[in-house]
């Protein structure tokens, strides 16, 4: 096709009119170019094609979209040159129907918007799951905090009834409430913990110099005061003397005994073993069936637990606490579970 400067068409083939929907009489001096295209081509075509034109003689992959009579708009892609014939400006122009390219860039464009959506309501729930989340674990530092002190007074008043002349059912009632109220409040513990580690502060620990054997004998005695009828072995391995936070070491080997307890075999030992060198460790052994190996994947998780058969033993922080306390000293925590060998937890720390 071939028009003036001004748009005016000199020349036109038969496939552009079939594309307007009109005879070639009918366009020849008598239409301009851009009156066939819809407005936003009109005015593309004066504030783009035609200065452009002007200024450097040439234009390509320009799309457009015709407009029909029939109201259908047909998109092309049009190159167009600028030259001179006996002093008259004319404009050759090509063009060629891009109805796959104008199908894929809308296409492309839907996308693109709903790609945003989704991106928005994406960020959307998780703030929200975010915000769930973060009040559940205030509730629950907050609840346990406020535990404490109700239980403390029923640990108190059953161990001032211990005091007088009980008969024996008294006094196997009492240590009953007595070994309840500990386990209740190694749970709080466990859940402030949780708390704590979950909104992003870490345990806190105080570290001083320590006897690591010593240390871990005297929580294996207290343990053995809770668990009575389980036997416990204690292994040591070179010097003891490390630094650490004694009351953290002492949570941590007793949420592991706790586990070997749970899920050992009850007629067997549970072994404690506590090792100071270039690399300290503590590590809880019992025999009993291994822990299948999806779950060793994810059992430092919280709200994991070994064994769905003992679901209500624990509410599955015990392990999760265990890791952060070893994390808070720079250490790491670890399972090894076989059918021959038991299972064994290890933490180790570097020495200090």
């Amino acid at each position: 096709m071939q028009t003036t400067e001004d748009g005016t068409i000199l020349r036109v083939n038969r496939a552009f009119s079939d594309w307007v929907g009109q005879p070639p009489e009918a366009l020849l001096h008598r239409r301009r170019f851009q009156d066939l295209l819809t407005m936003g081509g009109r005015i593309f075509h004066q504030t783009h094609w035609a200065p452009l034109l002007r200024m450097q003689g040439s234009i390509s992959e320009v799309k457009l979209e015709l407009a029909r009579p029939d109201g259908v708009g047909i998109p092309i892609v049009i190159n167009a040159i600028r030259y001179e014939k006996n002093g008259i400006a004319c404009h050759e122009i090509a063009a060629f129907v891009a109805r796959d390219r104008d199908k894929y860039e809308r296409e492309l464009v839907r996308s693109r918007k709903r790609l945003e959506e989704l991106v928005v309501d994406a960020t959307r729930l998780q703030e929200e799951a975010k915000d769930r989340a973060l009040f559940a674990e205030q509730m629950i530092g907050i609840v346990s905090h406020d535990l404490r002190n109700p239980l403390s007074g029923i640990a108190l008043g059953a161990a001032l009834l211990t005091r007088g002349q009980l008969s024996e059912s008294q006094q196997r009632t009492l240590n009953r409430m007595l070994w309840s109220a500990d386990r209740a409040h190694a749970l709080i513990a466990d859940l402030l913990d949780f708390t704590q580690a979950r909104l992003g502060r870490g345990l806190s620990v105080s570290i001083e110099p320590m006897d690591l054997h010593h240390t871990i004998a005297d929580a294996i005695d207290e343990l053995a005061l809770i668990h009575p009828g389980r036997a416990f072995q204690h292994k040591t391995a070179g010097e003891g003397a490390f630094s650490a936070d004694r009351n953290r070491l002492v949570q941590l080997v007793g949420n592991l005994v706790s586990n070997a307890v749970a899920y050992g075999t009850p007629d067997k030992p549970v072994t404690v073993t506590s090792g100071v060198g270039s690399t300290s460790f503590v590590s809880v052994h019992n025999h009993g069936a291994p822990i299948p190996q999806q779950k060793q994947d994810v059992i430092f998780k919280p709200m994991t637990r070994e064994a769905e058969s003992n679901a209500g033993r624990s509410v599955g922080l015990g392990l999760f606490v265990v890791r952060e306390i070893a994390k808070a000293h720079g250490g790491e925590a670890q399972v090894i579970s076989t059918p021959a060998d038991g299972t064994t937890f290890t933490v180790s720390f570097p020495q200090r």
